[in-house]
């Protein structure tokens, strides 16, 4: 595994720790490239896997050095590789934990929005530089936009390069909840372990559902049948809801039950 990630196994969850704590956790291909090998591996293995950053950074976005240096000499593709980690989060069946312990910049933004579920500390500060280079952010402002904020708070990021606190982004619902910082980790931990209490195939299957209504479904008839649709592809691919309803029945607690 690539040095510039660290990655902790627990029992169905992982953590996977960006360790670039000099260029703030920033993005680079060997990071890229690393974040794409430990998404495949913990397929099957890890149901809730939590994001975060070492040092004061959760991550400062794109490592714009590097990728100068690459454009001298004729790399490119940075951008589709880091589009690619960030389609990777969305389509893996494992539910993604941002655990944001700092400055969360561009990129850090997008994988903030993209990751199901966040976490942020009271030293987060999330924005938008991209203005400043005359640059709509081109994966920031869509997953920003995308993440259900409203046109303003939107707007607030992507035209002014005003950063947000964790609490602020607590309250516009970007992220779940705002934490003391030595409250994040333990926090987000219990989050992964409690989510992989549960099966993974109505894991999965809750997660796409969770895209496509609002996303593409709004009609309030379509979007209960296709409730209904969610339900029939958990039962064809697992025993998980027969099994818990005969749990219920025997006096039998389920995961979650009475929490």
């Amino acid at each position: 595994m690539s040095d510039e990630l660290i990655i902790e196994r627990g029992e169905g969850w992982a953590q996977i720790q960006v360790n670039r704590e000099a260029q703030r956790n920033a993005m680079n291909r060997a990071t890229r490239q690393g974040l794409l090998r430990a998404f495949e591996e913990l397929k099957g293995e890890a149901k809730a896997i939590i994001l975060t950053g070492t040092g004061v950074a959760f991550c400062a976005g794109m490592d714009l050095k590097e990728r100068e240096a690459d454009r001298k000499v004729g790399i490119e593709g940075a951008g589709e590789e880091w589009i690619a980690v960030n389609m990777a989060i969305k389509q893996h069946p494992s539910i993604f934990i941002a655990a944001v312990n700092g400055l969360a910049l561009g990129g850090g933004a997008t994988l903030i929005n993209c990751c199901d579920l966040a976490i942020a500390s009271t030293q987060a500060s999330i924005g938008c530089p991209e203005m400043g280079f005359s640059t709509y952010p081109g994966m920031a402002g869509p997953a920003i936009q995308l993440s259900g904020v409203t046109r303003k708070q939107a707007a607030w990021l992507v035209l002014t390069t005003n950063r947000i606190d964790g609490a602020t982004a607590e309250r516009w619902g970007m992220v779940n909840q705002c934490v003391e910082p030595d409250a994040l980790i333990p926090t987000a931990q219990a989050l992964a372990r409690k989510v992989a209490q549960f099966d993974a195939v109505a894991l999965a299957e809750s997660k796409k559902a969770l895209d496509r209504i609002p996303a593409f479904i709004t009609d309030w008839q379509e979007a209960m049948d296709h409730g209904q649709m969610v339900n029939l592809s958990i039962r064809s691919k697992t025993d998980a809801q027969a099994e818990g309803k005969a749990r219920f029945a025997a006096g039998i607690k389920n995961p979650g039950q009475g929490a």
